[in-house]
Order: C-alpha cells, then sequence, then structure tokens
C-alpha cells in the first residue's frame, strides 16, 4: 500500500492532455484552450472567448500506480447578478474508464456578470485543489475530466507515485462542434454532457468544440477542424444563428457550404455528420434574437424568449425550422459527390416526445437528464448498426 501524501509532482505538459487544441502558458501555470491561437486572434467576441477556455470535453489522461492524486487549479466561476447562482465545476476522475471520484475547488476568480447591462467585473481569487484518494492499487489509466462550464488554469499535478503519458488505444477520434447544448449547458458533471455520453457509448476519444453561443459557422473554427486531427466529424449548426439573429437566409446557405468545404480540405473522406437543431419551441417558427425573460428574472428563475416576429421569416429572417429545411437540402445536394456526407435531423435526438416529458427548463437549455437521453440517442443513431460513425 502506497503513502497516501508521499508527493510526485508532475509537469502539466501537452503530452498528458486530450481535448484541448492549445495550451496557453500563465502566471500560474497553463491553460487550455478549444481553439488555437490563431482563431483566438480572428474574432473579438467576449462570449467566445470565455466559451472556448472552459474545458468541455478536456481531461489529463496518464498511467500511473497512485493511489492519491491531486490537482492544484485556478478557476474563474461565473455569477449573474439577479440569477439562481451556479454550482461550482466537476472534476470527474475515471480509473480504466470507469468513474471513481468527483471532486469541486473551492477559491478561484469570480466573473461578475450584470444581467441588465451586460457589464462584467473580474474577481481575482485563491488557486484551490481537487483531491482523490484511495484509487485502487497497481498499474492504471487515469483520466480527469476537467469542468465543462469553468474556466480552469492548471497549476501542479501531485500524486503518491510516478506520472506517464497513457499509452495510445487505438480509438477512433470524434471531432465535434457545436453550441452550449454541445459544451454541456447545465450538465451536471463533464462526463454527463451529452457529446461525453455519446463517445462512452460509441468508444472514441472525443474532441469538443461545443461553445456556448459561439456555433456561427464563423471560418476560423471551420480552419480549425480542417487542421485537427479526427477520424470522425460532426458539426451541429443553427440554433446560435437563430437566436443571435446573425445572418439570413441568403448568406446561410453560403456559409454552411464555405464552411464544410473548409472542413474537407483537410478531411476529405471522413464521415462527416451535419445536424439540424434539437427541438426549442421558441425558436421553432419565431426568429431571434432571444432575450432572457425579466419577468422570470425577477423571480428569481433564468428563462430565455424570442424577440422576433414570425412574419419576417419572408424576408429571411431564419427559425429553427428554416434551418433545418435547408440544413437537409444542402447536405442532399451535397452528397451527390461526397457520399461520406451525412445528415441528422435534430429533432431525432430530442423532439415533440422528450419535451413533453422532459421541458426545456429555462427554455432553450437541456437539463442533466436530458443530456444523457440526447447521448444515448446519438450514440444509437451515429454509433450504432448502420450509422455514419459504426465501426
Amino acid at each position: 500500500m502506497r503513502a497516501e501524501h508521499d508527493w510526485t509532482t508532475t509537469p502539466l505538459t501537452a503530452e498528458l492532455l486530450r481535448g484541448a487544441l492549445d495550451l496557453e502558458r500563465t502566471e500560474h501555470g497553463v491553460l487550455p484552450h478549444r481553439l488555437p491561437a490563431r482563431a483566438r486572434a480572428q474574432h473579438t467576441d467576449g462570449q467566445l472567448a470565455m466559451a472556448e477556455a472552459q474545458p468541455s470535453g478536456v481531461r489529463l489522461v496518464f498511467r500511473t500506480e497512485a493511489t492519491a492524486v491531486e490537482l492544484d487549479t485556478l478557476p474563474t466561476k461565473r455569477v449573474h447578478t439577479g440569477a439562481p447562482p451556479r454550482p461550482d465545476g466537476v472534476y470527474d476522475l475515471l480509473v480504466d474508464g470507469r468513474l471513481a471520484g468527483r471532486a469541486r475547488v473551492a477559491g478561484g476568480n469570480t466573473l461578475v456578470v450584470d444581467m441588465a447591462t451586460g457589464a462584467t467585473e473580474v474577481r481575482p481569487g485563491p488557486v484551490g485543489t481537487a483531491r482523490f484518494t484511495g484509487l485502487p492499487d497497481g498499474a492504471k489509466d487515469v483520466e480527469i475530466w476537467l469542468p465543462h462550464n469553468e474556466t480552469t488554469e492548471l497549476v501542479a499535478l501531485r500524486t503518491n507515485a510516478p506520472v506517464e503519458p497513457a499509452p495510445d488505444r487505438g480509438r477512433r477520434v470524434w471531432l465535434h462542434h457545436g453550441s452550449s447544448v454541445s459544451q454541456g449547458s447545465n450538465a451536471a458533471t463533464p462526463t454527463t454532457t451529452w457529446p461525453a455520453l455519446a463517445s462512452a457509448g460509441g468508444g472514441v476519444e472525443l474532441v469538443n468544440l461545443g461553445f456556448g453561443g459561439g456555433a456561427l459557422l464563423d471560418p476560423f473554427t471551420a480552419r480549425a477542424m480542417r487542421d485537427t486531427p479526427a477520424d470522425l466529424i460532426s458539426v451541429k449548426i443553427g440554433i446560435n444563428l437563430v437566436n443571435l439573429d446573425l445572418m439570413r437566409l441568403r448568406a446561410f446557405t453560403p456559409a454552411v457550404h464555405g464552411f464544410l468545404d473548409t472542413i474537407r480540405e483537410g478531411h476529405p473522406t471522413a464521415p462527416l455528420l451535419v445536424v439540424s437543431p434539437i427541438l426549442c419551441p421558441i425558436h421553432e417558427d419565431t426568429p431571434g434574437p432571444g432575450a432572457f425573460d425579466l419577468d422570470s428574472l425577477g423571480a428569481g428563475e433564468l428563462r430565455f424568449r424570442a424577440t422576433g416576429d414570425p412574419a419576417e421569416r419572408a424576408a429571411g429572417k431564419l427559425t429553427l425550422t428554416v434551418v433545418r429545411e435547408e440544413l437537409a437540402r444542402v447536405v442532399e445536394q451535397r452528397a451527390a459527390d461526397d457520399p461520406n456526407l451525412h445528415h441528422l435531423d435534430g429533432r431525432a435526438l430530442y423532439g415533440e416526445a422528450d419535451f413533453a416529458e422532459l421541458p426545456l427548463p429555462d427554455r432553450l437549455h437541456p437539463d442533466a437528464a436530458t443530456h444523457r437521453l440526447i447521448g444515448e440517442h446519438f450514440a444509437a443513431l451515429a454509433f450504432g448498426d448502420g450509422g455514419p460513425f459504426a465501426a
């Protein structure tokens, strides 16, 4: 039996990280990013900057005989004035693929967001520690999944036995891009976001480029996907374009083509799955922009509403219904020359019957139970027999 506190400190390097596209050196340690530096330099969107630095799907992976692990981090936690408090981010530890512990980190910085004005303030705080003890004896693969919704600077990794990078198990890499639903908004833990659950069901390595508010057909995101090694690729398009009222149908169609063209430059034959939005009643036939429901905020609840006029669809404004129809048409057109391009209607992941049983609590994002449902549906439809990602 190893002594619990006979610590070895291991440098935090890219060799120990999976799911990140870049690693930034900071004052305290290293900060994983899900977009490369070149992409980060090509936008000024504070929401996207925050989302891509929140390490959804990013995990430390190593092989060790340690029975105790400590990870020092400096998280940045969000507080929205007038909204219910958000729970601290969760760190999931897996041993040989099975959940063996969960932890939270106290302290850290606080990002205060004024819901009325959009103004933000960062209040500095101390480094904290995620502790895991009582791990099984013997050599094992350990994964520490970082919080999917909390910016996390990695400061120090300590174990009571030496650490080395885990060997490559030869699993296929699944590269996915989507919105806050794909990032894991309202999921309970980092291994229970729907992409994490689907990747476990499909036996693949996940690279999750789900960005809250940031699935906007940005060319720099397409180039990041083009340049990222992957065996399987999916893009989930639509909800952010509608709820930000970002473009009209005239711009949407060529933007989709351009996004797919760029991905195909780096992955000409990989299975590529285009997924339309899940059901979201407030935006099915009502354009954006979306907005906070101030009446709900006054009652201490966070909910969203659509503020557009359904009549404006005639002028090219996007709704989820319009987006689904156009995505299906674009994929059908392109598939004649691209047999590895596939389409999935998002309502097969979460549709009318699912909404009746598990409504969206804030009218926009799924809860923990719905993430599990979507993950199960995606695993069956994409990775199952006959699916585009079947082994």
